[in-house]
């Protein structure tokens, strides 16, 4: 064995003399430390992350180098605005992140379950397992546990036959992890109602069709969804009506302004009248179009009291705006292209892009269309809508930063929503799926797996616990009797998890409290992943380009 030894550290040595032959300013970490680091670097950022966890989680104060102030709980909006130094725990914020991508949540589960995987793994390694056996089991648990969630999943409706009770159930259970419990309450039907109205029968569900717009004002209880639009400008005549009932709407991409002409054109003339007829020719174009909305205003209003509202994506001349305002028409111009597609999903109607459209078939329809006036801003709201495939959520507070909390929140609860209508399945939450995971692991899986590889299995049952047990530390109450008491209860056969208002085990389906079916999956497929890389790095070096600069420099 001592020779065994030797062998072993002349081959290190011979390794790190060949790197300096080729790179005499690089920096090499042999295996035991390079081990240590990324596992320091793993336990480091799941610390970090540990107390968000959960509706009971605390909360953080980002600072920029400005002063400017963000309070947040959301893992996705921590990872991505801390600054991270240490390579491997930038590689697992970056897997935590790409998760939230992907499915809107799930980023803080990802960073504690890839930590306590390789603090797990530690205490093996430390005992002399190699490496490569923990990884092996870990893959074992990997394949098992993916096919245990597929069995603990809870049916549900898709977007064919939406159960409303269940989508606020999800959604409840998602804001309450970034907000506080009356507002997340608040806004979990708001953000079940605005996925609904979206969704339509064999379509995607195109969550950009939920306009969400901000308006410094008033409290954040005021948060309201509209069904029908909320535009962040107005006319931009004062004789134009304030507000409209029972309007046709006409959605176009038509251009009502005076354009120079593309290329570098000159006009001759001799005298003031032949100026005047070039003039009259040059506005004539725009003109004619104005007289046609015009007419087909006339055609559709005369006789009745109904209002007619302009909305065009390019621009509208002082003229062209002062012929449409002595007609009563409200115009509004330069509207986002994205604001053309939703008006016509909430109003109905079609997009007009030529003059020669315009028709009474081409126009929508709003009960009311009226401005609001708030400091130097101002917003056109358009309501009363009869059918409408896409709305606005009205975000109100009386700050920037409760206002970008509630963005952040909103973007994640209206990503749990949708992702329940497509998966048409969710998973009982509050730790009950970790908790019988554990249980499944440890009387199934690790009967299937031979040898040392069964150190893997344990690990990653070890692992899962981690859930439940930061749950139940975020609520004040004792890790250890929380988790046994939970897996005690799975053990008999009773699907429970951790109230995290009593610290006692009880049903998490009775409460309505239910994770995301795609989110669970994710945090599996992603988190043994990093750590199973991690685990097996054996040699950390520090060769790049810029060394040799430095080297060169010094």
């Amino acid at each position: 064995s001592s020779s065994n030894k030797n062998s072993t550290q002349k081959r290190r040595k011979k390794m790190a003399s060949s790197l300096r032959s080729v790179n005499p300013n690089a920096e090499s970490m042999d295996k035991a430390a390079a081990l240590f680091m990324n596992i320091n670097a793993a336990k480091g950022l799941q610390d970090v992350m540990k107390t968000n966890l959960g509706p009971r989680g605390t909360i953080k104060m980002l600072v920029d180098g400005a002063g400017g102030l963000k309070l947040t709980k959301d893992g996705n909006v921590l990872l991505k605005e801390m600054q991270i130094q240490n390579p491997t725990a930038i590689m697992i914020a970056r897997s935590a992140v790409a998760q939230d991508d992907i499915s809107g949540d799930g980023t803080s589960s990802t960073v504690l379950i890839t930590g306590e995987l390789m603090k797990q793994a530690e205490r093996y390694v430390n005992e002399g397992v190699h490496p490569r056996v923990i990884v092996e089991g870990l893959e074992a648990a990997k394949k098992s546990a993916i096919e245990f969630l597929k069995q603990f999943r809870v049916e549900t409706g898709g977007v064919e036959n939406p159960d409303r009770e269940m989508l606020l159930c999800v959604a409840r259970t998602a804001l309450r992890t970034k907000l506080e419990e009356h507002l997340a309450d608040m806004l979990t039907s708001i953000v079940t109602d605005a996925v609904l109205c979206i969704s339509r029968p064999q379509m995607p569900i195109d969550l950009h069709m939920v306009e969400i717009m901000t308006m410094k004002h008033k409290e954040d209880s005021e948060t309201k969804l509209i069904k029908g639009m909320v535009l962040d400008h107005g006319s931009r005549h004062p004789d134009m009506p304030k507000h409209v009932d029972d309007a046709f709407i006409l959605t176009c991409n038509i251009s009502m302004e005076y354009e120079k002409s593309e290329v570098n054109s000159s006009f001759m003339y001799s005298n003031a009248e032949q100026r005047e007829k070039m003039v009259e020719a040059e506005r004539k174009f725009t003109d004619d179009v104005v007289r046609q909305v015009i007419a087909l205003k006339k055609k559709v209003c005369d006789g009745n009291d109904k209002g007619f509202v302009v909305i065009t994506q390019k621009g509208i001349d002082p003229i062209s705006l002062d012929m449409l305002a002595k007609e009563n028409i409200l115009a509004l111009r330069r509207a986002k292209r994205r604001n053309m597609e939703r008006l016509v999903l909430a109003c109905g109607g079609v997009c007009v892009n030529s003059p020669e459209e315009l028709s009474p078939e081409v126009l929508g329809h709003a009960g009311q269309v009226y401005e609001h006036i708030l400091g130097d801003e101002k917003f056109t709201f358009i309501e009363d809508v009869a059918n409408p495939t896409s709305c606005t959520i009205l975000l109100k507070g009386p700050n920037q930063h409760t206002i970008i909390q509630l963005k952040d929140a909103v973007r994640d609860g209206l990503r749990a929503v949708k992702n329940t209508l497509i998966d048409k399945a969710v998973i009982p939450g509050a730790g009950a799926f970790e908790a019988g995971l554990f249980v499944h692991l440890n009387e199934v899986t690790k009967k299937s797996v031979e040898g040392r590889a069964k150190r893997g299995v344990e690990a990653f049952a070890e692992a899962m616990l981690v859930i439940p047990k930061t749950l139940a530390e975020n609520s004040g109450y004792d890790a250890q009797d929380a988790v046994i008491s939970l897996t005690d209860e799975h053990e008999n056969g009773n699907i429970v998890g951790i109230d995290v208002t009593t610290g006692e085990p009880f049903d998490p389906t009775t409460s309505g409290v239910y994770d995301n079916y795609l989110v669970k999956m994710q945090i599996l497929q992603s988190a043994p992943v990093v750590a199973t890389q991690l685990l097996l790095v054996d040699q950390v070096l520090r060769a790049g380009v810029n060394m040799r600069g430095r080297g060169a420099a010094e």
